[in-house]
Parts: C-alpha cells; structure tokens; sequence
C-alpha cells in the first residue's frame, strides 16, 4: 500500500498512476466542509482504509480550525462509531 496523499479537496492513495481509495471534502461556508464521498477499491476494502482517509481529514479539520459535515455514508459511520471525534462536527 503506497502512503496517503492530499490535494484539492482529497486524501488518497494511488498505486500505479490509479487511485484505489480516496475521501473527498468541499467548502460549505465558513471554516466548514463536508466529506462528501469515500471509495476504496474492492480489493482492498476491509482493511481500514476509509477509516484511515477520513482520520486524514479530521486531522486536516483540526489543523486548520474547520468543522466537517458527514454528508456520506461512510462519514456519518465512521463519527457514530468514533464519539471521540465528534469535536470537528459543525
């Protein structure tokens, strides 16, 4: 597995030229985004991927003071499974 990458609205990973998992997020105002999709490859889902690009976002929130809305499935998933990081919700 190659390590995660980031750029315009996006962590990800990529073998090959070609993204196997990534979690996109947009501006929705002021100091907030929303996660708006997640994909992993079905080969490698399973294995903590999504949970792994999302924890890179709400990395990104904190750092930069945002507050993250869960509009996709996974999102909202991952921040009933993980209470403790329900701080970066708007």
């Amino acid at each position: 597995m190659s390590e995660m990458r980031s750029e315009n609205g996006r962590f990800y990973f990529e073998e090959k030229g070609t993204t196997t998992a990534e979690v996109s997020f947009s501006p929705m105002g002021v100091q907030v985004i929303s996660i708006d999709h997640t994909f992993v490859s079905p080969s490698l889902r399973g294995k903590g991927i999504a949970e792994q690009l999302i924890r890179g976002v709400i990395s990104h929130a904190r750092s930069e003071n945002l507050k993250i809305i869960p509009s996709c499935s996974y999102a909202e998933h991952h921040f009933d499974k993980f209470p403790e990081d329900r701080d970066v919700l708007q």
